[in-house]
This record gives structure tokens, sequence and C-alpha cells, in this order.
């Protein structure tokens, strides 16, 4: 019941706090006979790791990930997964002036409800610190995925007032902001200098996409995939909404545009975003999330201290102008871990 493990076949439990000794994932379910080395899983870690620069905080973090059990010379064993990155960089005194006062659009009081405390030391659990984790762990089920020629990539598609007006999917790691419109990542960029400067942060849509997704995975009613995508997306924290295929754009179509034309090629059309009655049809799943602005900023704002009193705050330290670029490696880990799942699910049917 409480909340920290995802999947059903391919069971995930991850672990940690932003300012704790370490952060991890054990994995449960994997396959045995794998090629598994922490290289696979370091690659995608790098992507998210801070400190890089160009609107990104600037915590210092190796994220050096650690295999700790469920291998044996290289292949996967069968037998729980261990993975654990430690926290190097961690100044938890730069949250001191934070223990009484709830910072807005955080976790804050949500979290003192719950739980009756909170880590005030950048969040603890509710952090973007914690999905390194995830993305650890997605790193493992990328290569199930890889071994039947499954792959899942995520891109930016729009950033505050900036939309990107076509997808040259060879651009995306020509620049930082994983676009696939090198013109639009410019006036990304721009964009974020100019907020940056104000002490204001920004929003945006990230765009995944999954091929050779089998048709027949998901499950019917309660189960549905687009609903495990939707679900496990959702669970992102700076993630605020979450569409398939068309998506909102799907409600102001008739049906004779909305519906994807069967013929012997394929659809004709991808609508549905590759699913069907929370089935896999076999076509690209395409899914997008859109992303809150950062909540830590540095314009004063109003709020409330442990006495219910009003005061005024001002959020400084290290953080970033844009959960874009860091969160597109994690949007890729969630949709990996869900897909592996259900990827398990269906072999145990057809076994």
């Amino acid at each position: 019941m409480a909340g920290n493990t995802f999947g059903k076949a391919f069971r995930v439990t991850t672990w940690g706090e932003s300012h704790g000794p370490a952060l991890g994932a054990v994995i449960d379910g994997c396959p045995p006979g794998i090629e598994l080395d922490f290289s696979d899983i370091q690659k995608d870690l790098e992507k998210r790791r801070p400190g890089k620069g160009g609107g990104e905080s600037p915590r210092k973090e190796p994220d050096q990930v650690e295999i700790l059990s469920g291998t044996f010379e290289g292949l996967t064993t069968g037998t729980p997964i261990s993975l654990i990155i430690y926290n190097k960089d961690a100044q938890s005194k730069a949250y001191d002036h934070l223990q009484n006062i709830f910072r807005p659009g955080h976790g804050d009081l949500t979290y003192l409800k719950k739980y009756g405390l909170r880590d005030h030391r950048g969040g603890g659990r509710a952090s973007a610190r914690e999905t390194v984790a995830r993305v650890a762990a997605g790193g493992v089920a990328r290569k199930i995925l890889a071994e039947n020629d499954i792959s899942v990539i995520a891109y930016t598609v729009a950033m505050g007032e900036v939309s990107t007006s076509k997808r040259e999917m060879g651009d995306i790691s020509n620049n930082r902001l994983c676009c696939p419109d090198l013109d639009a990542a410019e006036r990304m960029e721009e964009l974020i200098e100019s907020v940056r400067k104000r002490g204001d942060s920004l929003g945006g849509i990230v765009e995944i996409k999954a091929t050779g997704c089998p048709a027949g995975l998901g499950e019917p009613v309660f189960d549905k995939l687009d609903g495990a995508l939707a679900q496990a997306l959702m669970s992102i924290g700076a993630v605020k909404g979450v569409e398939i295929g068309a998506g909102f754009e799907a409600a102001g179509l008739l049906g004779s545009e909305n519906n994807d034309a069967l013929t012997p090629q394929g659809y004709r059309t991808n609508n549905a975003g590759g699913i069907l009655a929370g089935i896999a049809n076999g076509d690209d799943i395409i899914a997008r999330v859109a992303v809150k602005p950062i909540p830590s900023i540095s314009l004063e704002q109003d709020t409330l201290n442990l006495d219910n009193e009003p005061v005024k705050i001002k959020v400084s330290g290290r953080h970033d102008i844009s959960a874009i670029p860091r969160i597109v490696p994690v949007c890729e880990a969630m949709v990996c871990l869900t897909l592996a799942d259900h990827l398990l699910r269906q072999k145990a049917i057809e076994n």
C-alpha cells in the first residue's frame, strides 16, 4: 500500500531520498540470461545527471550506478537485481531556513498531512532526485525490450511558448534539449536564458515514441496499456497531463477523421497512438506529457509557515530552470518499465 513498487511481472521498488546517503532500486522478475553491465544503465543516467550547465541545477552528482546483485559473469540470473546510486553533493544546510515554511508548488504541505512529518532537505522522497532510481531500473527494462526489437525514445516538442514544427529524429542527439527541431531548440535556449534572468521557470511538452511493440500487449478493461502508460508517466512529479496518440485533439475530430483506416500495409494514420481497446495494435506507440514549470523560483511568493501564518518566500539554491531536458530520460524509463512489464505478462499467456 506504500506506493513505492511499480509493475506486476517486472516489479521495481525504488528507495532513497534527495539528501540521504543513496538512492536505488530493486528489480524482481527480470528474466535470466540477459547481458547486463553497469554501462548499459550508466548511459541513461548520464542524460538526467545534474550539473551540466545551461539552466540546469549545478549540483554535481556523478550518478555512478553499482549493481549489487542479480548478475553473474555479465548475465542476469533471474534473481532480484539491486541497484544503488550514492549521493555525493547534497548540501542539506542550504535548506535549514525552509524547515518551518511550505514552498509553493512543492509537496511540503501534502507530505506533512500524509505522514505527520516531512524531510525539508530538498523535499526528501518527493524530490525529482528520486527519479535517478527509475532511470536506473529503466536501463534494465530497456535491455529486455531490445532483445525483443522494441525501442523507446523521448524528445522535447515544446518549451514555454516555443513549439517544434518538425520531427527530425536524427537531430535529437545534436542539442542538449533533445529536440527534433534545431531551429526550435535554439529559440528554446534563448527563452531559457531570458526566464533565468527573471528568476522564473519554464514548463514544456515531451513526446515519447515506442517502435517495434508487438500487437497484443496490454490487458482489457482496468489494466489497459494506455492506462498503464498514463499512470506510469503521471507518477513523475513534474508531469501534470498525459495524452496518447491524437489525445485531446481527438475531441475536436469527427469519427471519420479520428479513425485509423486499415490497409494491407498497416494503419493509414495513427490517431490511436498505437493502442486500441487498451491493447497494442502493432503501430508506433505515441504518448505526450505536459511538464509543469519548476516550482523553486527566486521570485518572491506568498506562502504559510508551520504556525499557519502568512509569510513571503524566495527559493534560492541549486535548481533547474526547467525539468526539460532532464525529465526526458525519466519519461523513457517509465515507458520502458511499463512495456517490459506487459511484454513479460504477454509471454506468460503465450507460454
